[in-house]
């Protein structure tokens, strides 16, 4: 790795931090981040950005999250058994731009490459938009309820792009269209837009004794759902976070069960919409952060 090459990964880390995107490392030459709870640790601070890319030649990440993105993946094949399904063969799809080609033809909508665009190791395209103001979009793949469609993945809340001057397999990451970055096309967004949660119902957790040692475990566990199930559109997984290392330190003491902890937190997390994995990283680390100051109730 060249003096020259981890220089100018420094400045498109510091050139992304310019747009306000928070940034983390990614392993060099890879596309997996280098630090736990990225998401939490991104950062625009161009101090601590400079220091960690001086320390070593990471690739840049970019939690879509925290800066405001929604980030259509436009990819392409890997290999000759990697075709398209039917519906999609039929129209003559190749890849994730010919998908959202044939969307834009049944939308009336004109192709959205007018907005910041980074070509990928891959020959794929990332399409860079700002999400709308007070709304939660979140991840979705090609396959999934809400997916846009083949080979057509996003990234919004709870994900991460790698962004420009990082390489992976030895090919580069290229910015092919350096303008601003558009507003999310309401079209797309009303595909994207998550269906409407079930009418929230309060959690609570019964436990079985009522001595004083059980009423103030009932009352921290329900505390600690309340706080997540309570916690603002933006602010569910680091409630989440917090819940899960308080009721962490008593799973710590053997005041409780950790599969019971974990349940109850799931639980409240998917109730105010948070995918199911990215919950239950966020309760795992969670708990061992708690487990490591362990608390018990005096009887």
């Amino acid at each position: 790795m060249t003096h020259h090459h981890k220089t100018a990964l420094l400045t498109a880390a510091l050139d992304a931090a310019e747009r306000d995107w928070h940034v983390f490392p990614v392993i060099p030459n890879d596309k997996r981040p280098a630090i736990s709870d990225w998401s939490e640790r991104a950062t625009t601070d161009q101090q601590r950005i400079t220091r960690c890319w001086t320390h070593a030649p990471y690739n840049i990440g970019v939690a879509t999250g925290p800066s405001g993105l929604v980030v259509i993946d436009l990819d392409k094949p890997k290999h000759p058994q990697d075709t398209p399904p039917a519906e999609w063969a039929e129209r003559g799809v190749t890849d994730g731009a010919d998908v959202l080609a044939v969307l834009c033809e049944r939308h009336a909508q004109p192709y959205p490459d007018d907005t910041y665009t980074v070509r990928t190791w891959s020959g794929g395209t990332h399409l860079y938009f700002t999400a709308p103001d007070g709304e939660t979009f979140r991840n979705t793949t090609g396959d999934s309820a809400r997916g846009l469609g083949w080979k057509v993945d996003t990234r919004a809340i709870g994900g991460l792009v790698v962004a420009a001057g990082s390489t992976f397999a030895g090919r580069p990451y290229e910015v092919v269209h350096s303008g601003p970055v558009a507003p999310l096309p309401g079209w797309l967004a009303e595909l994207l837009r998550p269906a409407p949660l079930p009418p929230q119902k309060p959690i609570t957790v019964a436990l079985a004794d009522h001595d004083r040692r059980t009423a103030f475990l009932r009352a921290a566990v329900n505390g600690e759902l309340k706080r997540v199930t309570d916690s603002g559109e933006d602010q569910h997984n680091n409630a989440l976070y917090i819940a899960s290392v308080a009721l962490g330190q008593l799973v710590a003491g053997g005041e409780l069960a950790e599969v019971d902890v974990t349940g109850w937190l799931l639980t409240a997390a998917l109730q105010v919409g948070q995918g199911e994995r990215e919950a239950r990283r966020t309760i795992a680390s969670g708990l061992r952060a708690g487990a490591a100051r362990p608390r018990t109730v005096a009887a």
